[in-house]
């Protein structure tokens, strides 16, 4: 067994980043930016009011000021002329500051009598302008690669980019695999059960930008399985649920074997998901997965998030992990790295009282990993343990 950064490794080993396409903003989102991008003017273009209220010149704002008003400038119309001696323009939030100009005077700290203004006692300091540029410059660049956030998103519009250079969404074909197994919503047997691993994986596959692919379920035999793989030709990833262990209808690793896949590793300590294997076939990328449910979106957290990610062009590291307090002591770990199910509270973690591998009504009501060491002690209340965010 290797150790799983020694899997991870291997996966990245696997992959290359996809190549680039051009997508309208609209689309962008959640998207890797697939290379630098230019600014193509600077925001705001011109000196803008914060505050609705008089554009007038800064050396002439005392308390009782009188000042005449002899224009208007608001957003999308701004006044041209030029800001005289004893003169303001009426101004409102995003209009240009108009020329001579260098203060604004909130209109609550003015008496307007007709065309005259007079300033309050507490104006203050504050100029209430936004100098043209004080957000970013025409040419200043949004660097890649990153993951498109709706933060993003806007200031890609504000800087006049309609088109977005993204990766490629990476084609994910998943197969599920076993006699026991129908699609939800089908009649199952009496000794049959529902697949759910590769519509939890897809929808993880979704979130992370890819375009996941559930394929017909293979039976436990060599042509259905051949079959499948046959399906999934031309995917730029290939995950298998189920069959991957040993046992005498685990078909998974001797049928790839027998159609050329060259295999990079099997078996990982760590638990849930000890039995997995990777490997190259038919010049795709395959992911063997474990059949158990939790087992499956353990390893789809661990690994297959991680390997989505750098096939989008982002950086080949490990899910990542924040430090939490623990809420509840756990017992000692025994050799394999452990992810347990656990739940946030407001005093820390805790740890699922039941961490059996198939039990999803447990998954689905955590919302953190508890990464274990390798015979890590038992820990008590308080201590500070690793976490994953599932």
């Amino acid at each position: 067994m290797i150790t799983v950064t020694e899997a991870l490794d291997a996966l990245f080993a696997l992959v290359s980043p996809l190549a680039t396409e051009d997508v309208p903003l609209r689309h962008a989102n959640g998207r890797v930016l697939a290379r630098d991008v230019i600014a193509q003017r600077t925001q705001p273009p011109f000196a803008a009011s914060s505050m609705d209220g008089y554009a007038l010149k800064a050396a002439e704002v005392e308390a009782d000021a009188l000042f005449k008003v002899i224009g208007e400038s608001a957003a999308g119309h701004g006044w041209d002329g030029v800001v005289g001696a004893g003169q303001a323009v009426r101004i409102f939030t995003g209009a240009p500051v108009p020329q001579g100009a260098d203060f604004v005077v909130i209109q609550e700290d003015t008496i307007r009598r007709g065309d005259l203004i007079t300033l309050g006692r507490n104006v203050g300091s504050k100029d209430n302008i936004r100098a043209a540029g004080v957000d970013f410059t025409k040419g200043t660049p949004l660097s890649a690669p990153r993951l498109l956030t709706p933060a993003d998103i806007a200031l890609l519009a504000s800087m006049n980019i309609a088109d977005v250079p993204v990766v490629r969404r990476p084609v994910v074909s998943l197969i599920s695999t076993g006699d026991e197994l129908v699609m939800p919503g089908e009649a199952p047997g009496p000794d049959q059960i529902i697949a759910s691993n590769t519509f939890g994986l897809a929808a993880m596959l979704e979130d992370l930008g890819a375009h996941p692919r559930i394929l017909p379920i293979a039976a436990d035999t060599e042509g259905s399985l051949r079959a499948a793989f046959d399906l999934a030709k031309g995917s730029d990833l290939v995950i298998t649920v189920g069959g991957a262990s040993v046992g005498d209808h685990d078909l998974v690793a001797p049928v790839a074997a027998e159609m050329g896949m060259e295999q990079s590793f099997y078996k990982v300590a760590m638990r849930p998901g000890k039995p997995l294997m990777a490997g190259r076939l038919s010049g795709m990328p395959m992911v063997g997965l474990p059949g158990n449910p939790v087992s499956a979106m353990v390893c789809g957290s661990v690994f297959i998030a991680p390997l989505v990610r750098a096939m989008q062009g982002l950086p080949k590291t490990a899910a990542p992990r924040r430090n939490m307090t623990l809420a509840a002591p756990l017992t000692a770990n025994g050799p394999r790295e452990h992810y347990m199910r656990g739940t946030t509270t407001a005093q820390g973690v805790i740890s699922a009282d039941l961490q059996d591998s198939s039990l999803l009504s447990v998954l689905s009501t955590s919302d953190v990993l508890i990464v274990r060491p390798p015979s890590d002690p038992a820990r008590a209340i308080g201590d500070i343990v690793d976490t994953i965010a599932i």
